[in-house]
């Protein structure tokens, strides 16, 4: 080995190491110092390099013989492209080179340097975009493609909102096999690293990670009755976390508004994040309420966050239901406070006005004590149904009741049916299927749970268009789908989605990018990756510099936009132009390659 292969070596090394976060420090500050501290290890390595090289070629050192040095292709080289490195600094013209998996250089290249030129004159180069709320845990199963979310350039995805793929035992394996809906599937997997593992060997155009769920976790060890643990259970849930933490999961997903997490007590959650802390995971909820009781619900996120010692991030942060809506700038300046004093709080959105869930949020959470065969049975008996219907009718501040937060069945979409024969009412509103039946929209409502045998998915418009806003605009918020990966073909077209399955990210760009100005195309690269990526502790994950793996994208910033309606909502966004996973070209032209080459990703705490 000479000289020079000895630097190219030192240089990958070194630009390889990881970095530790500072503790206590703020997101954006964090990710500020994490992209000067690649910059100087970039400069000291660039530097050691040329002093090597030198020492090489110097005659002096070769008995007066000088040797040519070949250099190696780069796999690609995207050129004249203006870069967006993910830290939020100001963009510049210049190429990108990749090698392999990885980001080779950055600088100007001449094109015979390469097998292949991107053209990217025009264009915006970023690094890849991270979903922090993926729900494509079984779309992914059917169709490893990833389109929906490949194509407005996401090319990780982050799963695990309350329940997860794993750990699984025999009794919610058969739970999960009899739920399946228009998606069918063999569960191949125990554990939740083991099905990750598995996506990754069936082959995902994106890249795949996830957070353990709580509700997973006490189903696995308590089932879905609502009832607390034992000391000996507790114990149990400990030892699942730690074993999953040990095998590489991002930290504790909670879904506090659905049974059985809404059983769950404060103390419950805290001793499985203390767990989680010891593997430098995190904590990430969908809260115990975000209408309502919606300042309550961040007391509570925050004392976690503080009794565990562990950052602690809001899913799809939001004020629902217009009588909250005045609740927003106080939900904000309670996380920003906490902020200050050290805690590490951050939150995720979608870019939209409605939320996604399930018809059976309409209803109190006893109902599903035991699962939902309790439920069908409590919803065909004419007492229970009694007392559910006027629960729901009822506003209080116990449970989360969206049937009211929406304000009227008018703005209860129906998205999707198991049953075949209920399908043909996708689309309608709760109200047009309660005037076709000639009932009452919550009889209905009960009526087709029952019928359908499932939660029935569901869009709910409850939130304002200035909240939306605001949230965008604040520094600490990412983005998440929190919808599955889709594609306007086969299996996907049986039943609607939310529109942010197909526009989440392309609207950020679009909208509230491009028309509305709500922020700078490079704060908005920022919050699609560099931001995720240091919350997350992601390795080599979020930045385009050196040694970091080739997760890229290359867009018109002129032409990104979301085409997804409500109405119609099995449409791709435009304005993507190439994406790259891995160093492999998943997306060329706007078109699907076809390529799989999406890696199970691992929290730090991997042993």
């Amino acid at each position: 080995m000479n000289e020079v292969e000895v630097a190219h070596r030192f240089v990958g090394r070194f630009c390889e190491t990881p970095f530790s976060p500072a503790s206590g420090t703020d997101a954006l500050q964090e990710e500020k110092r994490m992209a000067q501290a690649h910059s100087l290890r970039q400069w000291i390595a660039r530097a050691l390099a040329a002093f090597l090289f030198l020492i090489a070629v110097t005659p002096l050192a070769r008995g007066g013989e000088k040797e040519s040095v070949p250099s190696a292709p780069f796999d690609f080289v995207i050129k004249g492209g203006m870069l967006y490195d993910g830290a939020g600094g100001k963009p510049r013209i210049t190429d990108v080179a990749l090698r392999g998996d990885r980001i080779a250089g950055i600088g100007n290249f001449p094109a015979e340097r390469a097998r292949t030129v991107i053209d990217a004159k025009g264009m915006a180069v970023a690094p890849g975009f991270i979903n922090m709320l993926s729900w494509s845990t079984e779309s992914l199963i059917e169709d490893g493609r990833s389109q929906s979310e490949i194509r407005e350039g996401v090319t990780t995805e982050i799963m695990g909102e309350g329940s997860s793929m794993g750990p699984v035992n025999d009794r919610i394996r058969e739970r999960m096999r009899r739920e399946q809906g228009d998606i069918k599937y063999e569960i191949k997997w125990n554990t939740l690293a083991e099905y990750l593992r598995y996506l990754e060997q069936r082959g995902v155009s994106c890249n795949v990670a996830s957070f353990i769920g709580a509700t997973t976790i006490r189903e696995h060890v308590i089932g879905l009755e609502d009832k607390q643990p034992t000391p000996e259970q507790l114990e149990q849930m400990r030892q699942l976390v730690r074993q999953e933490m040990e095998a590489g999961a991002l930290g504790i997903g909670t879904s506090l508004i659905y049974p059985p997490a809404f059983y769950a007590r404060t103390e419950e959650l805290i001793e499985l994040c203390k767990v989680a802390a010891k593997y430098q995971g995190k904590y990430i909820s969908h809260m115990r309420s975000e209408g309502n009781q919606l300042l309550e619900a961040i007391d509570e996120l925050l004392r976690i966050s503080k009794e565990a010692g562990i950052p602690a991030e809001i899913y799809h942060i939001k004020a629902a239901g217009q009588s909250n809506w005045g609740k927003a700038d106080a939900m904000l300046a309670k996380i920003e406070a906490a902020r200050k004093t050290g805690l590490k709080i951050t939150a995720n959105m979608y870019t939209y006005t409605a939320a996604g869930t399930g018809l059976d949020a309409c209803l109190p959470p006893w109902t599903e004590d035991g699962g939902y065969p309790a439920l069908f049975k409590r919803l065909r008996d004419p007492a229970a149904r009694e007392k559910i219907a006027a629960e729901v009718r009822t506003p209080s501040d116990k449970w989360e009741n969206l049937y009211l937060a929406a304000g009227s069945p008018e703005k209860i979409l129906l998205a999707g049916f198991k049953s075949e024969k209920l399908k043909p009412l996708t689309g309608k509103s709760l109200a047009e299927v309660a005037k076709m039946r000639g009932k009452d929209p919550i009889e209905t409502a009960m009526d087709l749970i029952s019928e359908d045998e499932s939660r029935i998915d569901s869009i709910y418009f409850l939130m304002s268009e200035e909240n939306v806003k605001k949230e965008i605009a604040k520094p600490w918020v990412s983005f998440g789908s929190d919808e599955a990966s889709q594609a306007p073909e086969g299996t996907f077209l049986k039943s609607n989605c939310h529109p942010r399955a197909y526009g989440n990210f392309a609207r950020v760009l679009g909208k509230y990018v491009r028309e509305e100005k709500v922020l700078t195309l490079a704060d908005a690269i920022r919050k699609l990756s560099g931001q995720p990526a240091t919350n997350l502790g992601l390795d080599h994950r979020g930045f385009i510099q050196e040694g970091m793996f080739a997760d890229l994208v290359v867009f018109d910033p002129a032409t990104i936009a979301d085409r997804a309606t409500f109405e119609k909502p099995h449409q791709y966004a435009v304005g993507m132009k190439h994406v790259f996973v891995n160093g492999v070209q998943v997306l060329k032209d706007g078109e699907h390659t076809g390529a799989k080459p999406g890696r199970a990703l691992w929290g730090p705490g991997k042993l």
